[in-house]
């Protein structure tokens, strides 16, 4: 009998303003790294929601999703795969200013050169997503299919 594939799903923005990127800085394995807001899907929530809270979790600011990125899978070290979902959109403060997720260690809005120059990023999908960004990728939010409701 063929193992289960054992599958994450994980959200993630790409937020930029006048050339330069959002970026949160985390400490994984003991490593300061930078990640998109991002994270993991939680039970009940589809992707928007998930991107969503997950900014807001991460960043204190609301988010708008306007278009859809694309996808990747990462292999896992222990043989699950990470589905991540990438979505890109606009953003405003909160009306009420909120503690951040405490695995947070700061925002930067740094531009992608500064991002891969002199950070360590937490996995290649965060450069990918740049790069669809850049190359002018906005998929609609209607080409998730039933992963998202009718979009606001």
């Amino acid at each position: 009998m063929p193992d289960r594939l054992r599958c994450h799903v994980t959200v993630a923005a790409v937020i930029a303003e006048r050339g330069r990127y959002l970026f949160v800085e985390e400490r994984i394995d003991g490593s300061r790294v930078l990640n998109q807001p991002a994270g993991h899907l939680e039970a009940g929530e589809n992707l928007l929601e998930a991107v969503i809270r997950e900014v807001r979790e991460e960043t204190g600011l609301d988010f708008l999703p306007t278009a859809w990125l694309g996808c990747d899978l990462l292999p896992l070290p222990n043989g699950a795969v990470t589905l991540r979902v990438a979505f890109t959109g606009d953003t405003r403060p909160l009306p009420a200013p909120r503690a951040l997720d405490p695995a947070i260690l700061a925002t930067h809005w740094l531009t992608a050169g500064e991002a891969t120059t002199h950070w360590q990023l937490r996995s290649p999908l965060v450069e990918r997503s740049i790069i669809r960004f850049e190359n002018g990728i906005r998929l609609p939010l209607e080409s998730v299919g039933t992963l998202v409701p009718n979009p606001p």
